[in-house]
């Protein structure tokens, strides 16, 4: 793999011109006229519900470039939110911050947001695994007994989350979620959830990448029923390298769990202030996702 060079980490925006609607653990958000939204994909990074002390290069640029390679597979799929990442056609209140946008932001529509995540699994890890060891179901599906972890699930599963503003996503029922949702339109939600991974998942075991698992997010445009934010990305999914995959233990991946494991070798407590990572782990979590972009895309990262 060539090594990319390492461009400087950009943690946070400042863009004085512009109002910020919303601020994540990864994306800053700002109003751009009455119904559009900007989203800037910053380096920062998250384990275990806190954003760490260090950034990773590039990886707001390969959220955002995955993501877009993603609409517009998807596009005779499910609509999507995106109205351009071309910098130079961004209104003109956005013109003055091009050099720090180019790669890492999207215009995007306004949508009138589901509150919750709509997460499909393939696999068995995770949180779901943890579920299945102690009740041999996850999200209220009930499993086939024997399965270990990271297995190929007999066919992908439904499993919603509610959207935490602080903390963790929590698992639900797709009945608690008909609670939170309109019922058909959460049938909606499923059946698109499901249809999206499993066209995603597909392509992606053909460039050597399983996607394990996946949460999409959706809203309300004038379109209808339309897919938003990030998608299929190293932060929102679980990639595995197919060709080292080996059921009944944990898997090697191209996301952030590299990051995860560094945090429980040095026994973090998970309590703030969150660590600084070392060089060398910001470098290596960097070229995964660098990696991940360029087996998907088969193109080389827009630094």
């Amino acid at each position: 793999m060539t090594t990319q060079t390492l461009d400087p980490v950009l943690l946070k925006t400042d863009f004085p011109n512009l109002e910020l609607f919303a601020s994540g653990k990864v994306r800053d958000v700002y109003n751009v006229g009455k119904d559009r939204l900007l989203f800037v994909a910053t380096d920062r990074i998250s384990a275990f519900d806190y954003v760490l002390a260090t950034g990773i290069p590039h990886k707001g640029r390969v959220l955002t470039q995955i993501s877009m390679f993603w609409f517009e597979y998807l596009k005779d799929t499910i609509a999507n939110h995106l109205v351009t990442a071309d910098v130079s056609k961004y209104p003109a209140e956005v013109q003055p911050y091009a050099d720090q946008l180019r790669g890492r932001s999207m215009l995007v529509q306004k949508a009138d947001m589901f509150p919750v995540e709509c997460v499909v699994r393939g696999y068995l890890s995770g949180s779901g695994w943890k579920e299945y060891k102690a009740s041999g179901s996850v999200c209220g599906i009930k499993l086939p007994s024997g399965l270990k972890e990271s297995d190929k699930l007999p066919e992908p599963i439904f499993t919603p989350a509610t959207k935490a503003t602080t903390g963790h996503d929590e698992n639900i029922s797709f009945e608690e979620m008909c609670k939170l949702v309109d019922p058909a339109e959460a049938k909606q939600l499923r059946d698109l959830s499901i249809a999206i991974y499993t066209k995603a998942a597909d392509y992606a075991r053909t460039k050597g990448i399983i996607i394990a698992d996946t949460k999409f997010e959706f809203g309300k445009t004038a379109a209808g029923i339309t897919l938003a934010d990030e998608v299929l990305t190293p932060d929102s999914s679980r990639f595995w390298p197919a060709e080292l995959y080996s059921p009944g233990m944990s898997q090697q991946s191209f996301d952030k769990q590299y990051v995860r494991d560094y945090l429980e070798e040095i026994r973090w407590n998970k309590q703030p202030p969150a660590p600084a990572l070392p060089a060398e782990v910001a470098r290596k979590t960097s070229e995964k996702y660098v990696e991940a972009y360029r087996k998907l895309t088969g193109r080389d990262l827009d630094v």
